[in-house]
This record gives structure tokens, sequence and C-alpha cells, in this order.
């Protein structure tokens, strides 16, 4: 297929675009003009052109260039998750990019969304569901991919532990569980939609191999791996409760604190809330209904890490 990708430069978009190219596909990806030479360097084999996804006529001029496209396969999300820029990115962009590909020819959707959107709380998980709504309903055949964790986004202490310092968690450290999913199974399973017809026309929640694990059991894991006794340091969920609160309130009459108020609900959510398929019925996540892609664990990706073999690099998705 002829696919158009936005979100490439993200470490997801990076292991998507090498997946579809793995596939045969021929891929144009649609960057930020100030990463256009950088990606171009990082993705041999595919078109690399430079514009704007917040502004429609940049996807069409500079993007889609007036040519036909099979496919859009799309990991863009915002930085921050904060109110303006979900609703700029994960939302509006996202749309602007929707709209101008079905001018283009374009009747198969790929969509990296989230599994935490199954509860929305926040800004961000109510901007992403209402895309998911506009392409639902666009009439196009569409797969929509909600992953739980990244691995990136379980790996911010490695570095603290290695340094000597305890295992930081929430309460117990049993309050939530996630399956983790790597950057290369994760894009497997997006590249795989394109020609599964059974990922067609649904909303696909998906995790890595082996067990749900909590933060305890993650942290268990990490002191093994170093040969060292586990040492943890419980963070009770009540002090985020407090900042939470006190942002909030300071927001009401200084603007730039709410949307660090929304950045502390953020953390809340993700201290308290699984990253699992949500049972309303029986009000539980449950792992047992979480599927699994791939073969890659978090012991390895740990490994890697502590090995030196990889280098952690976690942006805006550092947690500690």
């Amino acid at each position: 297929m002829r696919v158009f990708m936005v979100g490439a430069t993200g470490t997801i978009g990076r292991a998507t675009v090498r997946a579809l190219l793995r596939h045969g596909h021929e891929v144009v990806c649609f960057v930020r003009p100030g990463k256009a030479a950088e990606a171009a360097a990082l993705f041999p084999g595919a078109t690399v052109r430079g514009g704007h996804v917040a502004d429609a006529r940049s996807i069409e001029k500079a993007g889609l260039c007036g040519e036909n496209f099979d496919a859009l396969v799309s990991c863009l999300a915002s930085r921050t998750g904060a109110p303006r820029d979900a609703w700029a990115v994960d939302h509006q962009a996202q749309l602007h990019v929707l709209n101008a590909a079905r001018g283009a020819g374009v009747r198969q959707v790929v969509l990296l969304s989230a599994i935490c959107v199954q509860k929305p709380l926040l800004a961000f998980q109510q901007a992403k569901l209402a895309f998911e709504k506009e392409l639902v309903n666009s009439g196009l055949n569409y797969s929509i991919v909600r992953a739980t964790a990244f691995f990136k986004s379980l790996s911010g202490q490695v570095a603290r532990v290695q340094a000597g310092k305890p295992y930081l968690m929430f309460g117990d450290g049993r309050l939530t569980a996630c399956k983790p999913i790597s950057d290369d199974d994760l894009a497997d399973f997006l590249a795989g939609c394109l020609h599964d017809t059974r990922r067609h026309r649904r909303i696909l929640p998906i995790g890595g191999p082996g067990p749900a694990l909590s933060p305890l059991e993650q942290g268990e894991m990490l002191f093994a791996l170093l040969g060292r006794a586990p040492r943890f340091k419980r963070v009770p969920v009540g002090l985020l409760d407090g900042i939470v609160g006190v942002l909030g309130s300071l927001g009401r009459v200084l603007p730039p604190l709410a949307a660090k108020a929304e950045l502390a609900r953020i953390g809340r959510y993700y201290a308290t809330e699984s990253m699992l398929v949500w049972d309303a019925e029986a009000g539980r996540y449950d792992a047992t209904v979480t599927p699994s892609h791939g073969t890659q664990t978090l012991q390895d990706h740990y490994r890697a890490l502590i090995s030196g073999a990889l280098r952690h690099d976690s942006g805006e998705h550092a947690v500690f």
C-alpha cells in the first residue's frame, strides 16, 4: 500500500515506519519542518516531507502534494496532555489530517490511541475519544489501537535504582497493573492492521506478552536483575491529591497553574488506574481479557538498559 504517516518522529512512530517498510509498503512521513532532515536519515526507504499538522493547507500542499494514498497511519499525540495541547493535537490536528487524507483517496486508517480512554477523566482522554468518534463515523475502514503501557514509561527509575536509591511506588505498589509492550511489538501490530481483516472496523486494546505486572513486581524485577535486595519508598496517593487540590485552586486565579494542575491529575490517574481492559459490568480491570502481542518483555528491556546496550530517554513521559 501507499501509506501517509504522521507522528513518525516519536519512539513508537519511528518503530512503526520501520515496520511498515518491512511489510513492503511505500511510506511517506509528514513531520515538522525542523525534524525533516533527521527523519530522512532515520528512515532510509521512506519519503520524508516537512510541514505542519495543525495547518490543513500545509498537510495538503506540503504533505500529500496532490498524490493518491491507500492508507493513513497516525501515531500523532500531544506532548504533555495539557488541555490546550490535547485538543489542538489529539483532536483538531488529527481531524485536519483525516479530512485531507480522505481527499487524497485514503480509505483505510490505523490510529494509535491509548487504553486509558476507557475511563475518561482527563482532557487528553476526552480529546482522543472525540477524534475516535469522528473516525468511526467517517465511513472509512479503521483500526483504533488502544495500547497499554510502553516500556519507555516504565523505565524512569532504572537509573535511580542503579545509583543506589530506593524504588518509588504509590501506596503498596499493588494499586495498578499493566501488560507492557515494546515499541517494535506495538509497531508490528499497527502495521499488521493494514492487511489483517480481523482488525478492521474495530477498537483494539493491546498489551505485550506475559502476565500483568504491578509497580511492586516491576521494582522487584529490577532489583533482581541488579542482584540487589529490594528497597522501596512508598508515596501516599494523598500527596498527589493535595498537589492537585492546591494547584487546582490556584489555577482559578493564576491560569498558568491550571495547566500544571491538569498534569498533576494525569500523574494521579496513572498512579491509581491500571492500563488493562476495563470491565464496566464488574467494575474492575481484567488482565485475563487484555490481549497480548509480541515477544519482547519488560525484563528484556530492563536488562538492555542495565547493560548499557540501550539508553533511556523518557522525554515528556517521565514520572519520577
